[in-house]
């Protein structure tokens, strides 16, 4: 039988207490390698379904709750920013348990988090379950790249990572409009069941198609310290950017915050260059083509997912439509990701990846610049268009990313160059979500204040406004004494849609703006790869 596996299948040794990649194969033949990819595909995929999905019961949540979406951002940043250090943490779980423990752990995990945020009768636990959740999913990316490296052989290996990127993008694709339909139908927590089937599926399929520890594995201690200081610095990052409006900006609170999760970056920095197996390997950044791939990676992270949080919430909070329908406004997006990422993926090998990313960034710009013209009227097929536009230029950026990553780096640094880029993308989005809902609060206060401000008892149009809404509660049998304070009631919410959807709409100016600013290291890389050769 032929056994098609990479240059790694010579050094290993059997392991007489279990299952490895060589038994597995002699035991299923060539397509182990599928029945492998799936089994970590399928709960990967719940996984990935969850991170985005959750974002269309936002709107529920804060009226559960009672919360503002400076607090509900917070079940998607703790998601993201948990996932940023478990990702990191995906090669010693390997080393220490096996691939086998490596993914049933986290699936089980998964799964509690998942029945947590179910059962949970406070917005503190459920951010703490968006937690436990991220931490597991984090693990999931890395446990798909080793499994393609190990079962792959060289020239198949693009395939298996191909098909597994798809189902990365598929899953937060369909994920608001599968929400959307749970939310709808049974109400806003049953939306923590979605992607349990899938994992519970996963887990006699794991136990069948995943090798245990194998003997040439070789155990490393896990550097607490790095994992330490990287959790801190970025929790006190987030913490003190969602509290510094309550606080003031120039308040002790802010300045020491911000202080000390500095400090915090600065140590995990020093201490990477310090020891001798680092999470994080400094010397890519000797590379100029490297340097600014993981700028521009950093850009993308922080404009994806700062975008997949605030069009769903803009859809729900001023446009008032069903979760059903704000995911289903999403989706042709997230199915034109999908298709833009293999014509990314084929040009990026054809045509010069700064040219690929320029496209990429202009149809990004363009997208949300756009956007700042929408507003309740704005027709949801408009609105899907303009979705569409931006997740095709993600499409066509995020393999050209990666190929201008690689272009000049050693062999021996690419396993660390892509679990970087992962890093970084993902930390990035953690702060884009935290930095953008911060900014969203804070423009609809001001908008908000200055419109109503502008609308006094005396001032004769709001008289005029009053007016013309007491007849229509007339109609509607409302008490004479209680329609004037009604219609007080009801000017103000149309004044405060007024503003959050003035607020909605510097954010997409904003994220447009921070699109931008990744033009200039795509600018510089067609320099800096050239230079490489």
């Amino acid at each position: 039988m032929t056994r098609e596996l990479n240059s790694t299948e010579d050094s290993a040794a059997p392991n007489a207490d279990g299952d490895t990649f060589e038994s597995l194969i002699e035991r299923y033949g060539d397509n182990y390698r599928w029945f492998a990819l799936g089994s970590v595909g399928l709960g990967s995929f719940g996984a990935f379904i969850m991170s985005t999905s959750v974002n269309v019961a936002i709107p529920d949540v804060m009226g559960a709750y009672g919360i503002g979406q400076d607090v509900a951002q917070w079940l998607s940043t703790s998601f993201l920013a948990a996932s940023t250090v478990s990702m990191l943490v995906a090669a010693w779980c390997i080393a220490t348990w096996g691939l086998r423990v490596s993914y049933l752990l986290p699936s089980l995990l998964f799964i509690g988090a998942s029945l947590l945020a179910m059962f949970s009768n406070s917005i503190e636990l459920m951010i703490l379950a968006r937690t436990l959740q991220g931490v597991a999913s984090g693990i999931f990316l890395p446990l798909a790249s080793y499994v393609t490296t190990r079962t792959f052989p060289p020239d198949k290996q693009g395939i298996g990572m191909g098909i597994f990127g798809i189902l990365a993008v598929m899953g937060p694709a369909i994920g608001p409009y599968t929400g959307g339909l749970l939310i709808d139908t049974y109400g806003w927590k049953s939306v923590f069941l979605l992607p349990l089937p899938m994992l519970i599926a996963s887990l006699p399929l794991c136990q069948l198609f995943l090798p245990e520890r194998e003997q040439d594995q070789t155990k490393q201690p896990l550097d607490w310290t790095s994992i330490g200081l990287l959790s801190v610095g970025l929790t006190l990052l987030l913490n003190t950017s969602t509290k510094g409006q309550d606080k003031g900006w120039t308040s002790d609170y802010t300045y020491i915050g911000f202080t000390l999760s500095a400090v915090a970056g600065v140590l995990f920095v020093w201490r990477q260059k310090m020891i001798s197996n680092p999470l994080m390997d400094l010397r890519l950044y000797q590379y100029p083509a490297f340097s600014q791939a993981a700028i521009i990676s950093f850009v993308y992270g922080v404009v994806l997912y700062s975008g997949m949080y605030t069009v769903p919430l803009f859809l729900q909070s001023v446009q008032s439509i069903t979760p059903t329908e704000a995911g289903l406004t999403l989706l042709p997006g997230g199915l034109m990701m999908a298709v833009g990422l293999l014509v990314g993926g084929s040009l990026s090998d054809r045509v010069p990846p700064y040219l690929v990313m320029f496209v990429g960034l202009v149809l990004l710009i363009y997208s949300f610049a756009v956007m700042h013209d929408a507003n309740r009227f704005t027709s949801l097929a408009m609105m899907a268009w303009w979705v569409a536009l931006g997740r095709i230029g993600m499409a066509l950026m995020m393999p050209a990313i990666n190929v201008a990553a690689f272009s000049s780096l050693p062999q021996n640094l690419l396993s660390q160059a892509s679990g970087t880029t992962n890093f970084l993308r993902q930390m990035s989005g953690a702060i884009g979500v935290n930095l953008i809902s911060v900014y969203l609060a804070r423009q609809t206060s001001l908008h908000t204040e200055h419109i109503v401000a502008t609308q006094q008892a005396d001032n004769p149009q709001t008289r005029i406004m009053l007016e013309g809404l007491i007849p229509g509660l007339h109609q509607s049998g409302v008490d004479q004494s209680l329609q004037e304070p009604l219609a007080g009631w009801i000017l103000t919410n149309e004044l405060y849609r007024q503003g959050l959807t003035l607020a909605f709409q510097d954010a997409f100016v904003a994220t447009a703006l921070i699109s931008i600013v990744a033009l200039i290291p795509a600018w510089l890389l067609k320099r800096a790869m050239a230079a490489s050769r």
